[in-house]
């Protein structure tokens, strides 16, 4: 097998870091949103969220299928693209993350108006936002990470064109490598 396909089929190694992530997150105004049904399938919903302090916010009516899964079981995941920023596209976080349901009015205080401004950074259309979002059957979602899965594809760019040093790479995944090993010996890839 190539050495090229070892190389670009392991992706792990092309990581966004702390800052970058950070970045990513601050800007992003869409997240996937991703819980399981009752009888175990996962769901997901494009939603807009607002990054604050470490956490992940967004926000729904109470009666939506996804508050009932929550309540079950806390257990989510998101995923935040760069496309449509000022990042350009290419770069992703996905975090598994345990999800906090939010009723009280001081929450509904600071979260509202901080998540309309951040959506609509003119006043004119983020207050307005803002009250319509004030409903007694909503609630507020915190997104707690736990981990978080990362990719910068223009470290890959950089890294095919030969212009990405080592320095810059994150370790290669031993899960992944032994992973890969197996499905290139299932699929009979492997020099004999």
């Amino acid at each position: 097998m190539s050495k090229d396909l070892q190389d670009y089929e392991a992706v792990s190694v092309y990581f966004l870091n702390d800052t970058d992530r950070e970045g990513l997150l601050s800007e992003a105004r869409e997240c996937v949103f991703n819980w399981s049904t009752k009888d175990g399938w996962p769901v997901g919903v494009v939603m807009s969220c607002l990054w604050r302090e470490g956490r992940l916010w967004a926000t729904a009516g109470a009666h939506r299928h996804r508050i009932s899964a929550v309540r079950r079981d806390p257990r989510v995941s998101f995923v935040v693209t760069s496309t449509g920023t000022k990042l350009g596209p290419g770069r992703t976080v996905t975090a598994k993350a345990r999800c906090i349901i939010h009723e009280d009015r001081d929450t509904k205080d600071w979260f509202y108006p901080a998540f309309s401004s951040h959506l609509f950074p003119d006043p004119a259309q983020a207050e307005p936002f803002c009250k319509m979002l004030d409903s007694p059957l909503r609630v507020v979602l915190e997104l707690v990470p736990e981990k978080f899965i990362t990719y910068d594809g223009t470290k890959m760019a950089r890294d095919t064109a030969g212009k990405l040093g080592d320095d810059e790479k994150g370790p290669r995944l031993s899960a992944d490598t032994e992973r890969l090993q197996r499905e290139i010996e299932r699929r009979g890839l492997a020099k004999g």
